[in-house]
């Protein structure tokens, strides 16, 4: 799948923008806060319906407007108009000029996508916050079930938790309709993501062998669940009721989930050198690239983000070497010192003040 042009209105910095895309490899190159970040982001938010600089969308919307509309068109067996709109009262979205009833049967037309940036170290430095994001933005491009099952989570987890604070003794009753609500929607979230770091783990372990030059660098990630023994999350939270009396917040379930990563035996965090951390966020990002080939059978398109410019010719070389061939790269730089021969054919488009020339 191929996103062949975009038009952007009141997104972020962009005023109005059309512009075509290159269905091989684009660099978006210019100076800093020009809005070459935002391009890409805009791509993943009509792809995706989620932005990976942002919890909500609602923070692209231009400054003092109340509302963006992202468009373009995706060539796969035939060709696509998507259309998003969003506004403080909701979205809208298109699929071909007619409004998609349910987000399943629009993104059912969209593309996969991955998002590599020169932030990714975060996966490795940060909490566990940006790792749980991690997977949720692959699992809900593979698995039918994960986000209806992670969206009723979610609702059920700020209901259950207003009322653990709403009132000096909880009303358990109340509060136990949303733990069963959390019990059964949790063991659809943690279940899919326990079979996705099992798919995950040997293929980041060979890219960080083969990137770190086979010198022996063993990466293992593994899927540290937070819904008690046996998955049972009702008979955990039912355990720790007194806790959650003082506490005032729900203390198990998959919104404590993390995944650990570690770098031959010890944690990656604490005992890797920055460059051997870089080396795991871009084996992270490349075992996503090549999951979804495996089991989508399609190339996602590669979102990379100020990332050539501060990778060594090592993982830079490793990292071309390995990205699916037939997949759209679109790629954002401030320089274009690294820029080599393999870059001959990619057409470049210089970003200033909200445009593209």
């Amino acid at each position: 799948m191929k996103l062949r042009s975009l038009d952007l209105n009141q997104f972020r910095c962009f005023d109005a923008l059309r512009t075509e895309l290159p269905t091989d490899i684009g660099i978006f190159h210019g100076d800093n806060a020009q809005g070459k970040t935002s391009i890409l982001e805009a791509i993943c938010v009509l792809l995706r319906l989620q932005s990976p600089r942002t919890s909500t969308v609602a923070d692209c919307t231009r400054f003092q407007h109340d509302s963006f509309a992202i468009g373009g068109a995706l060539d796969t067996d035939d060709t696509y108009r998507l259309r998003m709109q969003y506004r403080e009262s909701g979205r809208k979205l298109y699929v071909d000029g007619e409004a998609a009833k349910r987000t399943g049967d629009y993104l059912r037309h969209s593309a996969l996508v991955v998002w590599m940036a020169n932030d990714d170290l975060a996966l490795i430095r940060g909490g566990g916050d940006g790792r749980r994001r991690y997977l949720d933005f692959m699992a809900t491009q593979l698995f039918h079930d994960y986000r209806p099952a992670l969206k009723a989570y979610e609702k059920a987890l700020r209901s259950r938790n207003y009322l653990l604070k709403r009132d000096a003794r909880p009303a358990w009753d109340q509060i136990d309709a949303y733990t069963t609500i959390l019990h059964e929607q949790g063991l659809i979230v943690t279940q899919r993501r326990r079979e996705l770091v099992g798919a995950l783990d040997p293929l980041s372990s060979t890219a960080q062998f083969e990137i770190s030059g086979k010198n022996g660098e063993d990466l293992q990630i593994n899927y540290a669940h937070a819904s008690g023994e046996g998955d049972d999350l009702a008979a955990e939270l039912a355990s720790r009721r007194d806790e959650e009396a003082r506490k005032r917040r729900t203390l198990a379930g998959p919104h404590l989930d993390d995944l650990e990563l570690m770098l031959n035996g010890m944690p990656a965090a604490k005992f890797a050198s920055e460059g051997q951390q870089r080396t795991v966020a871009l084996s992270l990002k490349l075992a996503q690239t090549q999951l979804f080939i495996r089991i989508r059978q399609q190339p996602p398109i590669l979102l990379i983000d100020d990332v050539f410019g501060e990778l060594d010719p090592t993982r830079r070389n490793y990292l071309m070497a390995t990205w699916p061939a037939d997949s759209q790269k679109l790629i954002t730089t401030t320089n274009l010192d690294w820029l080599g021969e393999d870059f001959a054919s990619a057409r470049r488009m210089r970003v200033s003040a909200g445009r593209v020339e």
